[in-house]
């Protein structure tokens, strides 16, 4: 009888505490509920007794947003005479005292595209460190099925027709909605957007302060697609002519290059210099080697006024690749001395002046 009375109420205490237990439940989580917030308050009140702890919180809340002094890599599309172009820009961040800043327009190689070119050449982080914004033309496969700039056809070979006619308007609207300084605007490329970086100069000298040729061809120096095939292969026989009317250039080309000759570098040179038609300078030929040991010959042709007109590096051993490139892209070498630096470098020190743009849209136009 004792033992059944002992049971009893063991399993009455046990039914109590349950009981009590899911009756605590609401309170217990109104207290929880509470405790952030109390938590706070003696935070607030015992700042060294408890110290800051960092708060999780859901992922959304933390969506990053991009401060207004950000560099931005924008997309976009540009119609002109029928034809879109996509392009990408590179925005650095705008001074505080918003002066108009420099452009360099890039033009790809075959099979290339903005973004490919663009990790290749490092040409933003290093245009950024000096102001200046980097926009990359497109070359879609529609109108070329390698994405070639068509550097080889009559009608992409002069002023206001063709390829370089809607290069030439997407530059000008850039320049317009960027507050970009007309006098530090200027354009490069590798290859077949070297070749096509040197037709746009000589078309349009009033628009661009230098040229920059990397593994290219002159222009006027193909016709069709055999005689552009001819050009690479041994070299151009022949050459357009602008005389008086050719911005500053500097050229970059490997001797063992074989995709384009190297003469076609040295036919760049040689088309610059009877253009400009500037007798009684002086050329300085010197050696080196890049940082990791590839050696050049760099050449620099001056006016009579002692000022780099032409710049001429030949790159010994090289391919057919952006020196100094990175290897995040295609047609790199990372070995060679740093043409991204150096174009930069001949660029922003040829702007245009007053005299030379009354004088090259008179030329021009």
């Amino acid at each position: 009888m004792n033992y059944l009375l002992k049971k009893m109420q063991s399993q009455a205490r046990k039914w109590t505490r349950k009981n009590l237990q899911y009756a605590a439940k609401p309170a217990l989580a109104r207290v929880s509920a509470l405790l952030p917030a109390m938590n706070a308050q003696f935070r607030a009140l015992n700042p060294a007794l408890w110290p800051a702890r960092e708060e999780s919180a859901p992922a959304q809340q933390h969506v990053p947003q991009a401060p207004a002094g950000d560099a931005q890599w924008l997309d976009g599309t540009f119609t002109e005479r029928g034809r879109t172009l996509t392009y990408k820009l590179h925005v650095p961040p705008q001074p505080v005292r918003g002066a108009p800043r420099p452009l360099v327009v890039m033009l790809h190689g075959c099979t290339q595209d903005a973004q490919d070119f663009a990790a290749g050449t490092q040409m933003n982080a290093q245009a950024a460190a000096l102001g200046a914004i980097v926009l990359y033309p497109e070359q879609s496969s529609r109108d070329n099925p390698k994405k070639c700039w068509n550097w080889f056809t009559p009608q992409n070979q002069q002023r206001d027709r063709g390829e370089p006619a809607v290069l030439a308007a997407l530059t000008r609207s850039i320049a317009d909605s960027h507050a970009v300084d007309r006098s530090r605007i200027y354009v490069a490329g590798l290859s077949a957007g070297g070749a096509m970086a040197d037709i746009l100069g000589a078309a349009y000298p009033d628009m661009f302060a230098a040229i920059g040729v990397h593994s290219g061809l002159p222009r006027g120096c193909a016709t069709d697609v055999m005689s552009a095939l001819t050009a690479m292969r041994i070299g151009c026989a022949t050459h357009g002519t602008a005389h008086g009317a050719v911005p500053p250039t500097i050229v970059f080309h490997g001797d063992a290059d074989s995709t384009v000759h190297v003469s076609n570098g040295i036919a760049v040179v040689d088309a610059a210099l009877q253009a400009r038609e500037t007798p009684g300078g002086d050329v300085q030929a010197s050696e080196g080697e890049s940082a990791q040991g590839q050696r050049y010959s760099k050449t620099l042709y001056q006016d009579s006024a002692g000022r780099t007109t032409v710049e001429y590096w030949q790159l010994h051993g090289a391919g057919h690749a952006w020196s100094g490139g990175n290897p995040g892209g295609s047609y790199t070498d990372p070995a060679g001395v740093d043409a991204t630096a150096e174009m930069l470098r001949f660029f922003l020190a040829h702007p245009k002046n007053h005299a030379d743009q009354a004088r090259l849209s008179a030329t021009a136009g």
